[in-house]
């Protein structure tokens, strides 16, 4: 009885220590994969599970969170023949544990070696000018390849990135210069430009000016010669009027007459730039006397009768 007791109790240890053998508990993040007798039957993932002791065992763990994997600098011979340096970073997730642990040896390996030859395929393929414009473009391709070359093995490509491409320092150097002549180019053709617009406008306000002038020279010429009508008209009217007062033998329109042509022929004379000698009479008294005196004598000839014709006597016979 005390045998059959001591053999249950080493029965109940043996088990015990066989169950906790077999407990495995998978983080969150991570796939397990079991095999038995080295042949790979199932997947385990994250939370509590039960194995059978020295039957299965676990094969990898494998992490099914996104991972980044830096890609070492490269020498890349581009189309026209320029040597660049180029590195970059691949972004990648396990999407089946299994095929990442048993259809490819080393998947870091792989995917670093995949992504260098494709990035030396691409980038070979491209001018220059391109690689440094472009740079989208060469992840989009590089991500197409990689991520069909890796679909086999259960891993994502997620993104591919490239960090810098370094070209040679002459070419860095003659890339600096004709970038600065082609911005010297630029600065020319706006400083062109400019005064291509100022003489424009330059000339534009000139002919406007110009336009201004002559309709207000037009415009003066139109006041000045209604301005002469109306002083013509005026005068013609002061004819008249002066005519029909000396026909009807009015004196004082006479001498306002006379002395107003007087008074203008010694305007113009004082305003002549010639030398000029002018006997006056020493009064203005005396010039209005002689013009009262002109007047009292062409009054008179106005004022006497007309004599008869004297009739010649007849002989007789």
């Amino acid at each position: 009885m005390g045998g059959f007791g001591v053999f249950g109790i080493a029965f109940l240890v043996v088990g015990i220590v066989l169950i906790l053998m077999g407990v495995q508990t998978v983080v969150q993040g991570y796939n397990y994969t079991v095999q038995r007798f080295g042949r790979y039957t199932k997947t385990l993932n994250p939370g509590f599970h039960l194995i059978i002791p020295f039957f299965d065992r676990i094969g990898s763990k494998v992490s099914m969170m996104e991972q980044v994997l830096d890609i070492p600098s490269q020498e890349v011979i581009t189309k026209d023949n320029a040597m660049v340096r180029a590195d970059g970073v691949v972004f990648f997730q396990v999407m089946d544990a299994a095929k990442a642990t048993y259809e490819v040896n080393d998947m870091i390996i792989a995917i670093l070696n995949l992504t260098m030859t494709n990035l030396r395929t691409v980038m070979g393929s491209m001018d220059l000018d391109e690689l440094l414009s472009q740079r989208d473009r060469i992840n989009g391709r590089l991500l197409d390849v990689v991520d069909d070359a890796t679909q086999p093995w259960g891993i994502k490509i997620t993104r591919i990135e490239i960090k810098d491409i370094e070209p040679p320092r002459d070419i860095v150097d003659a890339m600096a210069r004709q970038m600065k002549a082609e911005r010297e180019k630029r600065a020319n053709i706006l400083d062109a430009e400019g005064f291509r617009q100022a003489e424009i406008l330059r000339a534009e306000g000139e002919k406007q000016g110009a336009i201004l002038q002559a309709e207000g020279r037009r415009e003066a010429a139109f006041r000045d010669a209604e301005a002469r009508e109306r002083e013509a008209e005026a005068e013609a009217k002061a004819t008249s009027m002066v005519s029909e007062a000396i026909a009807k033998g009015d004196a004082k329109a006479i001498n306002y007459f006379v002395a107003q042509k007087y008074v203008e022929t010694l305007g113009k004379f004082a305003n002549s730039p010639n030398e000029k000698l002018i006997f006056m009479p020493l009064e203005a008294s005396g010039v209005i006397g002689a013009l009262g005196g002109m007047a009292d004598m062409l009054k008179n000839i106005s004022q006497e009768p007309k004599k008869p014709m004297s009739s010649v006597p007849k002989s007789g016979k």
